[in-house]
This record gives structure tokens, C-alpha cells and sequence, in this order.
């Protein structure tokens, strides 16, 4: 069990960010057993062919589908928006003495492999090797992919941040994640490894990702805390077609509207939305000006990229009785 002890300060320095480095890493793990990650399937068989002639062995090695992954390989966020490139760099600079002892280091009961050992060896090498491995897999598959999960990962940010004012820590926590559990001031998380400590004033990084569902990833002092969790509406990634509405709620306001009107459920921007119902950027731009004069969403700006959520009147109308 790991147990967070929350003092004022640390409520107070809750934040989000997102990690293009994390989702990558996590993604390994998907494609090292899809069957434990089902959701993901349709990526997985998008990608495979795309992978071909890439020598992921050395990723492998030291990115298993369960236990201990090397921490210079997730360095927290340092910036709620970090780019890939950015935090590859911050991979780049990690001292050959860090890399070599947390590739020897592994959980209790296990033993490191004569490979692991070998790449902890020469880490100065082995660092270039997997710094240029990480962005050649990135190009292939992740970065085709990007815009639809910054989506997802920026929708949960808003909703969370939204619950974060008006309820305070139990808003955000409250329905993280099943192993996720908030009572007076200590923060659980059901993990096999045990931790139990203050976080000293720095707080929680909060990291959505898509590609850690179905569980949630810790990383605990000294380096910042950090909880990584599957976003609000993850199930809906990979989903293609046409949304649609009640019947009802389409003949009183146009099957497109009424689509748009469903597919906000979870926050989403213009091209998701295109991209959902399998339409125009123009024509979801057209529809959602509608909705949002008639007071049923409305925008809110993340860095570049407007985010379109539905209003309480958004919500009742979709949550209405269709008989």
C-alpha cells in the first residue's frame, strides 16, 4: 500500500501535467501483452505494421510488461504541457552512474538478466541506443496518434481541475481510479510495494494517461510524488463513426446537433469531435456555435487547443427520458 500524508501545503500544490515520455512507456508495456490491455487493441493492430524492421529488443529489455521500470526513463514532468522532445533531452543528460545503477536494480525476489547487466555495463552506450530508439518509436507509434490523446488527457485535466475548486481534494480523488482512495488528509493507492511518508510541502503530480488503464502508476519521493491514471472517458480512444443521439433529442434539435450533444459527455476538441461523428472540422465548428448559444456548452482554452464541454443545461438535456 502506498499512503500519501497530505499537510495543507501539499493540497494546495496538487497539480496536472502530461508526459508524452510516460505514454510511450506505457505503450511498450501494451504491446508486450495486449490481452492485459484490451481497450488498446485497435492501436495495437494499427501500429504493429508500422513497427516492422524496428529492433525494440533493447526497449524490451528494460521495459517489462509488469514490475520495475528504470526512473530515468519516466522523469516527472516539468511543465503542465512538456514535449516529446523536450523530455527526451532530459533522458539525454541523465549521468551514466544513474543509468547504470537503475539497470542493475530490480524488485525483491527477482534477479537481474545477463543482458540488463550487460547494458548496465556500458551505459554511456547504452543510453544513445535507447535515446535513439525511443524517437524513432515515438515517430512510428505514437506521434500519429498524439492529437487524439492530448484530447483525452486535456478533457480529464479540465474536469478534474473544475471538481479541484468547487470540492477541494475529495473532488479530484474521489472517482480517480478504484485503487485510488482519499480519507482525512492521506492519499492511498492499492499497490503491491509499501511506502508511507509526507510529501514535504512539494505536493502531487497528477498525470493522466491512456496507455496505463487499466491500473494507475506511483512514483514516491525523493523524486516528486506523482499518481499516473487512466483519464475520463479513455473508453472511447479508439472509437470511430458516427455518435448518435436519443431520437428524441434529434428530432428536437437535428441528428448532428443531437450526435455533438452525446459526444460531449467527456470535454473534446473541434477535431476529436470531427474526428468522433466523422465530419468536417467546419461542420462541428457551425454545429457548436449553435449549441453554445443556446447555452448547452461552452469553451474553455487549454494552452493552444479550445476545449468544448456540455453546461449543467447541456447535461440535463442529454441525461433527459427519450419516452
Amino acid at each position: 500500500m502506498i499512503e500519501f500524508l497530505f499537510a495543507p501545503d501539499d493540497v494546495a500544490r496538487v497539480r496536472f501535467a502530461f508526459s508524452p515520455l510516460w505514454e510511450l512507456m506505457r505503450s511498450v508495456r501494451v504491446l508486450a501483452d495486449p490481452s492485459g490491455h484490451a481497450l488498446h487493441l485497435p492501436w495495437v493492430h494499427a501500429v504493429r505494421p508500422r513497427l516492422r524492421g524496428l529492433d525494440l529488443e533493447p526497449l524490451r529489455e528494460i521495459v517489462p510488461a509488469v514490475g520495475y521500470v528504470p526512473d530515468f526513463l519516466t522523469p516527472p514532468p516539468d511543465t503542465p504541457l512538456p514535449d516529446f522532445a523536450a523530455e527526451l533531452e532530459t533522458v539525454r543528460a541523465t549521468p551514466p552512474e544513474v543509468v547504470a545503477a537503475e539497470l542493475r536494480w530490480t524488485e525483491r525476489g527477482n534477479q537481474v538478466g545477463p543482458r540488463r547487466l550487460a547494458m548496465a555495463a556500458e551505459p554511456e552506450r547504452t543510453l544513445d541506443v535507447l535515446v535513439g530508439l525511443l524517437g524513432r518509436y515515438w515517430e512510428a507509434a505514437l506521434e500519429p496518434f498524439w492529437p487524439r490523446v492530448l484530447d483525452l488527457l486535456e478533457g480529464d485535466v479540465l474536469r478534474r481541475s473544475r471538481a479541484l475548486a468547487a470540492r477541494g481534494a475529495e473532488g479530484v480523488f474521489d472517482d480517480l481510479h478504484e485503487a485510488v482512495a482519499w480519507r482525512a488528509g492521506t492519499l492511498s493507492i492499492d499497490r503491491r510495494w509499501e511506502f508511507r511518508g509526507e510529501l514535504a510541502g512539494r505536493g502531487l503530480l497528477l498525470v493522466p494517461s491512456a496507455f496505463v488503464w487499466p491500473g494507475v502508476s506511483v512514483m514516491v519521493p525523493p523524486y516528486q510524488a506523482m499518481l499516473s491514471y487512466p483519464p475520463t472517458g479513455v473508453a472511447t480512444l479508439w472509437e470511430t463513426g458516427r455518435a448518435s443521439g436519443a431520437d428524441a433529442l434529434a428530432a428536437l434539435m437535428g441528428r448532428r446537433r443531437a450526435a455533438l450533444l452525446a459526444a460531449l459527455a467527456t470535454p473534446a476538441s473541434t477535431s476529436e469531435l470531427a474526428r468522433r461523428l466523422d465530419v468536417t472540422a467546419g461542420a462541428v465548428s457551425q454545429h457548436l456555435g449553435v449549441l453554445r448559444a443556446c447555452g448547452l456548452v461552452t469553451g474553455h482554452r487549454l494552452g493552444r487547443r479550445v476545449l468544448y464541454v456540455r453546461t449543467p443545461a447541456g447535461d440535463a438535456l442529454a441525461a433527459a427520458p427519450t419516452r
